[in-house]
């Protein structure tokens, strides 16, 4: 598959946007072994579970590998004008599925991420700093309708969400993270930044099977031993198939290599409505233009993913 080429720089200096969430741990720690990334900050945001617990659980995971250079800085507590969703049957009630992780090893950053963002794009340089969003994208719409400027900012975001030919998962089409907060979505989409999103029509091909958990729990590495009981737990926590999409790492994994995925400029209409399609994406000329990963080399990024987290 062709993708853009890779980045010059071995190292890219990159913010991760996220609410853990299961899925979204098993990223951060991909994103944690992988030396491509320069991980300057993580910014949480309320989604799979309170914005309290979410960014507890950052400073838990970064924890887990000893990292207490990168900050924590918590962000949206809800969505910018509607109720939020609880999904703790999904990621248990510490959003974790219950997997033992260490305490923080360091406070959050005391004041907001937005302002945090702000300051942070601001005093680098121009396109210097990609954000790779797991959650809602409550932070990054507040970055661009707040402070423009330093969203012009950030060299590229690219986003988990949405779903645009498959079905959704909270809805009849309507994905978590978009329809967490639709109002955001259709701020970002039209913002005018390098976005991309990888929607369920990929994630939803890169599946993670007992033998897969089995092999990371056996690797002994922490970052595997625990991303193979974060998947197991999301296995417990729902029914029917052999296997479990892993939907946040695949983040990540683009950045990684996007020659392992395909994509193409779509416009996207996001459904603002409070019926059950709320976050549901619509292909239409009215919509604003956005990167969408369609393809994927299922295979090959299962590949990367496990090499990566089971590196000494």
């Amino acid at each position: 598959m062709k993708g853009r080429a890779m980045q010059q720089n071995p190292t890219r200096k990159v913010i991760i946007d996220t609410d853990p969430g299961i899925d979204d741990a098993v990223a951060i720690l991909l994103a944690l072994k992988s030396a491509e990334f320069d991980v300057i900050g993580i910014t949480t945001v309320a989604g799979n579970i309170g914005i309290a617990t979410t960014t507890r659980n950052a400073g838990r995971i970064l924890a887990l590998e000893g990292r207490v250079d990168v900050p924590v800085v918590a962000g949206a507590a809800g969505p910018l004008s509607r109720k939020g969703f609880d999904t703790a049957d999904i990621h248990g009630n510490d959003g974790l599925g219950g997997v033992a992780f260490p305490d923080p090893l360091a406070k959050p950053v005391a004041g907001d991420a937005v302002s945090w963002l702000r300051d942070t794009l601001t005093a680098a340089e121009a396109g210097a700093i990609d954000i790779l969003a797991l959650g809602p994208l409550t932070n990054i719409a507040r970055l661009v309708t707040e402070h423009p400027e330093a969203a012009r900012r950030i060299g590229r975001v690219i986003a988990m969400g949405g779903a645009v030919y498959e079905p959704g998962n909270i809805g009849p089409r309507a994905e978590f993270n978009i329809a967490a907060d639709p109002e955001a979505a259709e701020i970002a989409f039209a913002a005018g930044l390098d976005f991309t999103l990888i929607p369920l029509d990929v994630t939803r091909k890169v599946r993670a099977t007992r033998d897969d958990t089995a092999m990371l729990q056996n690797a002994d590495v922490p970052a595997a031993v625990a991303s193979g009981a974060l998947i197991d737990a999301y296995f417990q926590s729902t029914t029917g198939g052999e296997s479990r999409p892993l939907h946040d790492p695949c983040v990540m994994l683009l950045a990684l290599d996007e020659a392992l995925f395909g994509c193409e400029t779509l416009k996207l209409v996001v459904d603002t409505s409070t019926t059950r399609d709320a976050g549901a994406l619509t292909v239409s000329q009215d919509g604003a233009a956005v990167s969408v990963a369609l393809k994927v080399e299922s295979a090959a990024v299962l590949k990367l993913l496990y090499h990566r987290l089971k590196a000494e």
